[in-house]
């Protein structure tokens, strides 16, 4: 399954959201979506699946507001689960808890949707073996279509697989973002990151390494030419890529200058923004 999320791909890793109420969301991914705490101090907590890698961190401080709309941000991140008896066991727990979920089929993967308590969009899912997915002209079939979650939930019962929070080999699959302009969009990531494009959707595109079907998805679904999120928002503050190691991201650093993009070193990791204001943090891998 991790193929694709470890070297040499270039892929998403941690995900940051500055949050209003820290103790809610914190009781919200604990207990319905299933992530443990890994640490927390300071209006500051991270949360992992394997005890070691962070993979959400939540984030709160004085003269935060909530979100506005139709500005660039987050559109959903998601969580990449190792099966789909995974994936049903999740679909019970969800029911158990009252989660309202949506579903659908994407061909290369099964996949449920819902929102956090400040309305970030979650995506859990799993992925179809890659050698299913199919492939013409150098993009990757992908639609949206109804989830037989009758079967993903045989599946998990069939096996006696139950929901004991998020598996450790769980990882944050992709990162999907609104933005304002597809075309500079698609120049930034593939000039400046290495990423090359999956496939085109109606107002959207799916952009990876290593041949996987996305890593970043990107729309302008909530409009062209829409504003940055501002810094003191609620929502996404940042996310991050993992490169294979410290001279890649040094490269990436140096594409990035390349074509106009800043690079600013904060806190000893390199930080960049996409041309609709989404923060990127590159960090070198294990």
């Amino acid at each position: 399954m991790t193929s694709f999320h470890e070297a040499p791909a270039v892929y998403t890793g941690a995900v940051y959201l500055n949050v209003l109420d820290l103790d809610a969301m914190k009781a919200f991914y604990t207990d319905i979506i299933g992530f443990r705490v890994l640490s927390e101090a300071d209006g500051r907590i991270e949360l992992t699946a394997d005890g070691k890698t962070p993979l959400l961190v939540l984030e709160n401080r004085e003269g935060l507001h909530a979100k506005r709309p139709n500005r660039a941000g987050l559109y959903h991140f998601a969580i990449l689960l190792p099966s789909r008896e995974d994936l049903g066991a999740a679909i019970l727990h969800f029911i158990q808890k009252g989660v309202r979920l949506g579903a659908s089929d994407h061909y290369v993967s099964e996949a449920l949707y819902l929102n956090d308590p400040e309305g970030n969009g979650i995506e859990v899912y799993r992925d179809r073996p890659a050698d299913e997915w199919n492939w013409n002209d150098g993009q990757v079939d992908m639609a949206t279509v109804a989830l037989d979650g009758d079967a993903v939930v045989r599946s998990a019962q069939e096996a006696g697989r139950t929901w004991n929070g998020l598996p450790e080999e769980t990882v944050m699959g992709h990162v999907h973002l609104h933005v304002s302009d597809l075309a500079e969009t698609e120049r930034f990531y593939r000039e400046g990151l290495g990423f090359e494009v999956a496939t085109y959707y109606p107002g959207a595109l799916f952009m990876s390494t290593a041949r996987y079907h996305h890593h970043l998805g990107l729309n302008v679904w909530n409009g062209e030419g829409i504003p940055a999120q501002e810094k003191d928002s609620a929502g996404l503050k940042a996310y991050t890529l993992v490169f294979p190691d410290g001279a890649a991201v040094l490269k990436a650093a140096e594409k990035l200058r390349a074509i106009g993009a800043e690079v600013s070193e904060e806190g000893g990791q390199s930080v960049t923004a996409d041309p609709s204001g989404n923060r990127i943090i590159l960090q070198a891998g294990a």
